[in-house]
């Protein structure tokens, strides 16, 4: 999230309902704001009305980079919202003032400017939010958005722990609202006809799939610095523990640190990883055992803490096995018994080019079609249909990513995972890592 305390409520915002809604999370960690009283919440921000074709879809945006971070996805993002037809981006949030007055430049003057992302989704006049925080903020701020009444955007990894995942699919399901999961990778014509080739068995019967990913950087010790004045470190952090500030460790930073994020795994992991499921029909499901292998940082004070080299091998129930590792070419791989089919973002091959040449059948089976992701989910504002990739498909792409994180940690251990029930089978210690601790000093 990245913004400053400054704020400002246009006057059609409802006083009352805008103070009962913070009234309700008064008090409570932050992380658990969206946990406010039902009263506050329906009170607060539960517009639930179909937005009509004619009429504007009105935008809020929490966490919207900038300079002092660097590449902001976020920021492309509602950028990306603010381009279509009936859109407007009218409110940003950001706890870094220098994003946040970045952020106002891009969508005009007449933009309210937020440091505290529940005065956002305290108005009424939003119908939509866009999420580009760190990771460890997905999830607090989509479950206040929903409870507000509020459709979601979020950016992918969509979550920093499965159990947390868990509880924003329960709540997604509760409040109706739609919801679409930053991998936009299924918007691209090349990985789904990746997909729907493989799922009609044009390689046959599929024996692995290989999700290769970039290597992960190293870094540290870093020194700690005085934390900027027009940057709300505090908030920053959030649920995570307390930590010295230094440049390095926020901002596109957070994701090379276990308290904010989990790695290369969890940053190109859940593209492609979510790639490989879809391939193979598992992307509401997962594996039944996973074992991970790698060469993890020299970890000391303040140092980059994730692991940049890594061998993950997953098994699904039909025995086939996804290999999630830092070598090989960018993409996905998927190895069947008549042949092999890679995919990537800017190609598509095959281990005979008529793999590809020849068309599916007319009674093939066909996977959700979307050439723009941003526009899939604004469609789905207006028709109330699923997007492409819902809360649950984003949930359980991350899953992977976070079961191979805890077999690294765990030294390698090899863990049973039941993707019906959510748990591991057997293994109280790595049962512990489906959750973690919140900082008990942090309050709103």
């Amino acid at each position: 999230m990245e913004s400053n305390n400054e704020s400002n409520m246009e006057s059609n915002t409802d006083g009352l309902s805008r103070r009962m809604f913070l009234a309700g999370a008064a008090g409570l960690p932050l992380w658990f704001a969206g946990e406010a009283s039902a009263h506050a919440q329906e009170m607060a921000g539960a517009r639930t009305r179909k937005v009509a074709a004619n009429e504007n879809i009105q935008f809020g945006a929490i966490g919207v980079g900038g300079s002092r971070g660097g590449y902001s996805q976020g920021l492309n993002d509602t950028r990306g919202a603010a381009s279509k037809q009936g859109c407007k981006v009218i409110a940003i949030c950001d706890i870094d003032q220098q994003h946040l007055n970045e952020g106002a430049a891009a969508f005009g003057s007449d933009t309210a400017k937020y440091g505290d992302f529940r005065e956002l989704l305290a108005r009424r006049d939003i119908d939509a939010v866009v999420i580009g925080t760190p990771d460890h903020w997905h999830i607090p701020i989509a479950i206040a958005a929903l409870r507000a009444g509020k459709d979601v955007y979020c950016e992918k990894p969509l979550t920093l722990t499965i159990d947390e995942g868990k509880k924003l699919v329960q709540v997604a399901h509760q409040t109706k609202r739609v919801f679409q999961v930053g991998s936009q990778q299924r918007s691209d014509a090349r990985f789904r006809l990746a997909c729907e080739l493989v799922r009609n068995g044009r390689i046959g019967k599929i024996t692995k799939v290989t999700a290769h990913l970039p290597t992960g950087p190293t870094g540290g010790p870093f020194e700690p610095k005085p934390v900027p004045s027009d940057f709300n470190y505090d908030m920053w952090l959030g649920q995570a523990p307390q930590a010295d500030y230094y440049p390095e460790r926020t901002h596109g930073n957070f994701r090379w640190c276990l308290d904010y994020s989990g790695g290369m795994m969890t940053d190109w992991g859940a593209h492609h990883n979510d790639i490989a499921q879809w391939g193979l029909g598992m992307d509401r499901s997962g594996p039944v055992s996973v074992q991970g292998f790698g060469k993890g940082p020299d970890i000391g004070v303040d140092c980059y803490n994730t692991f940049p080299e890594f061998d993950i091998y997953s098994t699904y129930a039909n025995g086939v096995v996804l290999h999630t590792t830092n070598k090989g070419e960018n993409g996905v791989t998927f190895e069947g018994e008549n042949g092999t089919i890679f995919v990537s973002r800017g190609t598509i091959t095959a281990s005979d080019p008529k793999l590809l040449d020849e068309p599916l059948s007319s009674s093939a089976t066909r996977l959700y079609a979307s050439d723009d992701h941003m526009q899939n989910f604004v469609d789905c504002i207006r028709s109330r249909k699923q997007p492409i990739c819902d809360v649950e498909i984003g949930h359980r792409s991350a899953t992977v990513c976070h079961l191979g994180n805890i077999s690294l940690r765990l030294g390698g251990r090899k863990l049973t995972w039941d993707p019906a029930r959510e748990t591991f089978v057997g293994d109280r210690e790595a049962t512990a890592m489906l959750s973690r601790v919140p900082r008990k000093t942090y309050r709103s």
